[in-house]
């Protein structure tokens, strides 16, 4: 049986915070080849995400907030804004949601609102790292101003 203490998903946290991406994830599943991918991802705010979908391996994603207090959000295919779904742990609130499907072949980003923010993240498998996910193309790439800009536009929301 694998346990995941408070030890563990602070180490994960504190590698994320040194982490130049400002996130870092752990897999939990053994390999590519299992019939469930799962992962925990730490997330710090200022993370940029580029908003991406699963589209050569079209696969429902399950995001549950483990700690802190994200948005998760979708696109249409020209990259306006479908929706903001405030999700986070129990501690911000009874009318906050925990967790959400996203449905393959939706465009989506999470935000990180709050230092600390732990996703478990459980998509089917295999997963061949030979089809990854697909980057938007109306989103501005990392590292740059306009990622900043961007992501500071949908904190706004």
């Amino acid at each position: 049986m694998k346990r995941f203490t408070a030890e563990y998903l602070n180490d994960l946290s504190l590698q994320a915070q040194s982490n130049p991406r400002l996130r870092q994830h752990r897999n939990i599943h053994q390999d590519y080849n299992e019939p469930c991918q799962r992962l925990f991802n730490a997330i710090e705010p200022a993370s940029y995400i580029h908003p991406h979908r699963h589209a050569a391996d079209p696969r429902d994603e399950l995001l549950i907030a483990v700690r802190g207090l994200m948005d998760l959000v979708t696109f249409d295919d020209s990259g306006a804004v479908k929706g903001v779904l405030r999700i986070g742990s129990e501690k911000y609130g009874t009318d906050i949601a925990v967790g959400a499907e996203v449905p393959a072949n939706t465009w989506h980003t999470v935000i990180a609102l709050v230092p600390g923010c732990l996703l478990l993240e459980v998509k089917a498998g295999p997963f061949d790292p030979n089809q990854p996910k697909e980057l938007a193309p109306w989103a501005p790439e990392k590292n740059s101003v306009l990622a900043e800009q961007f992501l500071q536009q949908l904190i706004s929301l």
